[in-house]
């Protein structure tokens, strides 16, 4: 899959594509459904697909500051596209400038002159330019001027989670933001993920026998709540089944939040400086503050068996 930064990245001699825009955080199921159909468009047509997508995010330039937390890095949200088929992915760095250009000059300027779209594929909200002026309706009477159709998909898919309310990334966002990473989970199709480089930390989990990847996440995750998580550490090309703490540390009266994750029953793991990603699988318990280290080390000991049976059993479930 190609991957271009900017217009000026397009090749100069790209052809017709079909094409799909928007934000596309966490590539949850709902996006899915609008990818996939672009893609097999795209192979109807017998052209590429490519996706458009902003870099940061545009609340964070229209309104400094409302930078909401972020389901996926680009890259990854790139690898997940890949998955599902895609030929190109168009991260267009959204400045104050780009935020200015009205419906109709984004058409021209992205969708006509640079990608020659032959197909458009949005939800039914889909709105673009300065304002968010344009919409579908918009966009379709554009296709009528510059010979690309408009596809409509409708992306709200529904399920248990946030007691079924449509699939959105707003709702991901808070359901991770309460610790529901199982409901998050459902709504992206797979494991909330946070990722980041090891770094070192204050040791106690060494100390206790319970040795953590001190896991610095990138800017503007999406963080679940504190507490105590079942999941997996990925690094080195392979996922080991964790217990991970999410919060202060307050049995050592900790101030900084931090994300660690203790790989169970691995010895000897040296992860500092390596980029590692966690996956939330499911909620443990919220954090707290024991008596006693005896207290705490029997608590950290009854974690790490509970998330032993949970991943076991949705590795089990998933084969």
């Amino acid at each position: 899959m190609q991957r271009w930064r900017g217009l000026e990245d397009i090749p100069q001699d790209w052809g017709r594509s079909v094409v799909t825009i928007g934000s596309y955080d966490g590539v949850h199921r709902g996006h899915q459904l609008i990818i996939r159909h672009a893609v097999d468009r795209a192979r109807e047509l017998s052209v590429p697909s490519v996706v458009v997508t902003f870099d940061p995010h545009p609340s964070e330039v229209v309104r400094p500051g409302s930078h909401p937390p972020l389901l996926a890095p680009h890259h990854r949200r790139a690898e997940l596209m890949a998955e599902l088929g895609v030929d190109a992915v168009l991260i267009l760095p959204f400045t104050t400038e780009f935020s200015k250009l009205s419906p109709a000059d984004f058409v021209v300027k992205v969708l006509v002159d640079k990608l020659h779209a032959k197909a458009v594929v949005e939800g039914p909200n889909f709105r673009f330019g300065h304002k968010a002026a344009g919409d579908v309706a918009f966009l379709t009477e554009q296709g009528k001027v510059y010979d690309f159709e408009v596809e409509v998909v409708d992306l709200f898919v529904c399920g248990e989670a946030g007691g079924g309310e449509p699939f959105s990334s707003t709702l991901t966002r808070r359901l991770v933001v309460e610790g529901d990473v199982e409901g998050a989970g459902e709504i992206l199709g797979r494991p909330h993920r946070v990722e980041g480089v090891v770094v070192r930390g204050a040791q106690r989990g060494r100390e206790l026998g319970f040795p953590t990847a001190n896991v610095e996440t990138l800017p503007h995750t999406a963080i679940p709540a504190d507490g105590v998580y079942a999941g997996w550490l990925h690094a080195n090309g392979e996922a080991m089944p964790a217990a991970i703490s999410v919060g202060t540390n307050p049995q050592f009266d900790g101030t900084e939040r931090t994300v660690e994750a203790y790989a169970i029953d691995r010895v000897g793991l040296d992860l500092y400086g390596l980029h590692v990603a966690v996956d939330f699988l499911s909620f443990v318990r919220g954090q707290a503050k024991f008596e006693s280290i005896e207290g705490l080390l029997e608590q950290m000991a009854a974690d790490v068996k509970r998330c032993r049976e949970l991943v076991a059993a949705a590795e089990a479930a998933a084969e």
